[in-house]
């Protein structure tokens, strides 16, 4: 059975626009570990600079890895596609596509 992780490496920021530093984009990662087997996926994901609707903005210090994740997905990381490449790589590596035996007239 595969454990997925997601983690967020990388926070890119605009700083200081309406009073906070403003996450821009996100480095995000997806990782598989099945016993001795592990892939990963990484890639960044932008987020459109938004302009104070009267809202609240939440401080760069009190964001959390749950919210960033949930930013991302919603703004177009597919989540279930991604686990799934994750899951492919693993499978890949359990039982190749592809092999290279040794040639046969140097056995």
């Amino acid at each position: 059975m595969t454990t997925i992780t997601w983690n967020i490496s990388q926070l890119d920021c605009i700083p200081k626009l309406n009073g906070t530093d403003y996450v821009a984009t996100a480095h995000w990662q997806c990782t598989g570990v099945d016993g001795e087997h592990s892939a990963s996926v990484y890639a960044t994901c932008s987020f459109p600079v938004v302009e104070s609707d009267g809202g609240e903005f939440i401080p760069y210090s009190a964001l959390t890895l749950e919210q960033v994740l949930g930013w991302a997905w919603a703004s177009g990381v597919d989540k279930t596609a991604t686990e799934a490449a994750v899951e492919g790589q693993i499978e890949a590596q359990k039982n190749p596509p592809i092999v290279s035996p040794p040639l046969p007239w140097s056995v």
